[in-house]
Parts: C-alpha cells; sequence; structure tokens
C-alpha cells in the first residue's frame, strides 16, 4: 500500500473537492463544526468578530502537513481534525487563558474527497467540545496543493488576569507537569515498527491492527488530549511560568530554562519509568501536557505533579547531572539532530 497525501477517489465521478467546488463544500462543512460561545459574527463574511472581553485576545498559530506532521495512512480525517485543534487549544491553555475561537485554512489535493473535509470539521468540533468547550471555528480558508495542510489560528481569553510567560520562574519554585509525557513518541514509535508494509511505507491495515493492539498509544500520537482546562487553573493557583510541551520535554525546559535566566532540574524518580520510561519521557513531543513553575508553598492545582525544581544556573539537568544528546524535535532536522 502507498502512503500518498489523500487516498485517491475510487472513480472519475468521485464526490472530490475538484468535482464539487468550493462553495458546495463550504455548505456541507460549517453545519458540522462547532460554534464559539464568543462569537458575534461567523463564517459567511469577510471576516469573523469576536468578543475580547478584558479588551485583550491570546492568539497563536500552527500548522499540520502531511509527511513532517501526519500520515494519512495512519490518522483518519477525525484524527486530523481533532490533532489540529488540541496542538493549538494547547499552546492557548499554556498562556494562562480560555480558547475561545479557532480559524481553520486547508489546502487539498484535488482528488480529496470532500467526505475528508468532512471528517477533519468534525474532529475540530469533537476537540472543541471536548477539551474547550464554549470554542467553536469563526472562518478560515479552503485552497488546493499537492500536499494537504491544515493550519489553526486559536484565540484565547485572558479573563482579566496577565498571561503567564515562560520568563517568570525564579530558583526555589518547583515545576510540574499537566499531561503525559512519552506517549505519543511511544506511539509514533510503534507506528514505525509496526504500522508499515514489508517496504516500511506507513500502511493503513497494519496501523488498524495496531490502534486495536495498542489504542491508548496510539491514540496519544494520532488525537491527543491534553489538559487543557489545566492552563487557567495555573494562572488561577500563581504559575510563575509555562509552556506547552509540543517538542520534547527536556527541549521545551530548556526553553523555559533559557527565558527565566534559571535551571530546571528534573526527577528521574517523578517521571517514573512507568510504560515508555523516562528517555522518551524526557524525548517524546506531541503529547502537549503544560509544563509550569509554581512557588515552592503553592498549592497545585489538579492534574499537575512536581518533577523537580527550579535552581540558580542555566540548562535543564537531570538529578543535577547534564541531560546528554539533543532531546526533541526539530522540524528541519528531525528527532535529536538527525535528518529525517
Amino acid at each position: 500500500m502507498t502512503d500518498s497525501s489523500e487516498r485517491p477517489a475510487d472513480d472519475a465521478g468521485a464526490d472530490t473537492v475538484h468535482a464539487v467546488h468550493e462553495s458546495a463544500i463550504l455548505e456541507r462543512i460549517f453545519p458540522r463544526l462547532p460554534v464559539a460561545g464568543g462569537q458575534l459574527l461567523g463564517p459567511g463574511d469577510d471576516a469573523a468578530v469576536v468578543a475580547a472581553p478584558d479588551g485583550r485576545f491570546v492568539v497563536t498559530t500552527d500548522m499540520m502537513i502531511h509527511g513532517p506532521d501526519f500520515r494519512m495512512a495512519w490518522s483518519t480525517p477525525h484524527d486530523l481534525g481533532w490533532k489540529a485543534a488540541a496542538s493549538n487549544l494547547a499552546d492557548v491553555a499554556a498562556m494562562g487563558a480560555r480558547p475561545t475561537a479557532l480559524v481553520v485554512a486547508i489546502a487539498a489535493t484535488p482528488d480529496t474527497p470532500v467526505a475528508t473535509l468532512e471528517g477533519i470539521s468534525d474532529g475540530l468540533r469533537d476537540a472543541c467540545a471536548a477539551l474547550a468547550p464554549g470554542c467553536g471555528v469563526v472562518g478560515g480558508d479552503l485552497s488546493v496543493s499537492d500536499t494537504l495542510t491544515i493550519a489553526v489560528t486559536a484565540f484565547g481569553d485572558l479573563g482579566g488576569r496577565p498571561p503567564v510567560l515562560r520568563s517568570g520562574a525564579c530558583a526555589g519554585d518547583v515545576i510540574a507537569l499537566a499531561g503525559d509525557a512519552g506517549r505519543a513518541a511511544a506511539g509514533l514509535r510503534l507506528l514505525f515498527e509496526r504500522g508499515v508494509d514489508a517496504d516500511g511505507n506507513p500502511d493503513e491495515e497494519a496501523s488498524a491492527v495496531l490502534r486495536e493492539s495498542e489504542p491508548g498509544l496510539i491514540g496519544a500520537q494520532v488525537a491527543p488530549a491534553p489538559p487543557i482546562a489545566s492552563g487557567v487553573a495555573a494562572a488561577r493557583a500563581g504559575a510563575t511560568a509555562m509552556l506547552d510541551v509540543s517538542d520534547g520535554l527536556a527541549l521545551d525546559a530548556g526553553r523555559l530554562a533559557r527565558a527565566s535566566g534559571v535551571r530546571v532540574d528534573l526527577s528521574a524518580d517523578a517521571l517514573g519509568a512507568g510504560e515508555v520510561g523516562v528517555e522518551l519521557a524526557l524525548r517524546g513531543g506531541e503529547d502537549h501536557a503544560l509544563l509550569a513553575s509554581f512557588p515552592a508553598d503553592a498549592t497545585l492545582p489538579e492534574n499537575f505533579r512536581v518533577i523537580g525544581r527550579i535552581l540558580d544556573g542555566d540548562g535543564v539537568t537531570l538529578d543535577g547531572k547534564e541531560i546528554a544528546g539533543v532531546l526533541g524535535w526539530d522540524p528541519y532536522v528531525g528527532w535529536d539532530g538527525r535528518a529525517g
């Protein structure tokens, strides 16, 4: 089985985006999209209008591209919509904000079935309902491309609070995590090992079997469920710094350390060997957990667990020792600094 940016149409008369055209496609997907609670004007005009209750809003954007970010042989259209929403909702949550609205742009190949776009829309709707109730899709764009691409811009409401930045951690704070560490990477490793055909190409049938035998780890990769509400809870509890762990715990902890001018010392015991082991917990990204520092005497919100300390110095250490190698994801070079 070959892995293409879209599953091919069955015949020339298939219900593809090329055959149906944009206006008819929009008529089919608009009813499937979630309506934002703060929406004053939604899809259908040149731009949306969204309420900003305290006069400010958080905004972030992210892309998912077939190949480096997902494989259609491994993900359903629903998975893609869910993951596109979840990754952006987590960035809003990491600022201590409540997600309010999404703008979604999709570029698809001409032979893409309209049902694929409907599935993506359903995934966006279900992720918003499960992870950030009240958040909805207020607009976007459709285009054509040789490669299926999904771009999402997310907005959030700070609720009158200052944003939680990466730069506020202080020596003496604890560092805590809400969500998983390494499970999405473990799922990806399984897909590369067992979700492929005899030639090593991503395979839909093999991945379907794998999804049945390892639903937790595969689900963590293709449709992560980060604790979005924990972002606001952390802000209210006095988090001094916070970010979304998208590229790997060690790499993202290093970003917080640099921004704050401190050292993040992680605990191997706190991370635990567990299902994925310490190495994947440090290296694995795409769980979209929330990493936050708190004053030592703070009462941590539900879902957060202490995994280390903030100390004087710089960089990231594990039980006081330097972590060898480059741990994490770089879109230009892959994992651990190696191409591919």
